[in-house]
């Protein structure tokens, strides 16, 4: 079972580490985390588990053991795609809640045409979704449709 994670404020991204086999890649990632934004328009707020108790830990595994938290609508992995990638894409997932009272004619569509619950964002995104995530300015579903007319399949932060 995986730990909770403690000491995140609210307003800082999640980015939990699960692949070790590449420490330079891994250092690149954290650097890019913490970089500001153009001109120094916003401080990077990120919260970064890097614990080899989280190593090999699957995306539905990371799921349950942050989704107790409920500040949080989405976390950030890094993992062995995000190692190999030459621009360190990290895994969004939304830890949106889904909706228990649904019209049944709209279930149905959800059903036939669920919404995305993941997609790849460079690090520079981060900060973007997880802000206008956490005031619900946008929607994850939006964010993933980005990501998903990428050439690569990447959120880009605009």
């Amino acid at each position: 079972m995986l730990p909770e994670v403690a000491g995140r404020d609210e307003f800082s991204a999640l980015v939990i580490r699960t692949d070790y086999d590449d420490e330079p890649a891994w250092r690149a990632v954290v650097a890019a985390l913490h970089e500001q934004g153009v001109d120094g328009e916003f401080e990077a707020s990120v919260h970064v588990v890097d614990d080899p108790v989280w190593a090999g830990a699957t995306p539905d595994a990371v799921v349950a053991a942050v989704g107790r938290d409920e500040d949080l609508s989405v976390v950030f992995i890094a993992d062995g795609a995000t190692m190999r990638s030459p621009h360190r894409a990290l895994l969004a997932l939304d830890l949106g809640a889904e909706e228990e009272d649904l019209d049944p004619e709209y279930y149905r569509e959800l059903v036939d045409s669920p919404p995305p619950r993941e997609f790849r964002t460079v690090p520079a995104g981060v900060h973007d979704v997880h802000a206008n995530l956490s005031i619900a300015n946008m929607d994850f579903e939006e964010y993933a449709h980005e990501a998903l007319a990428d050439p690569e399949g990447v959120y880009r932060s605009l």
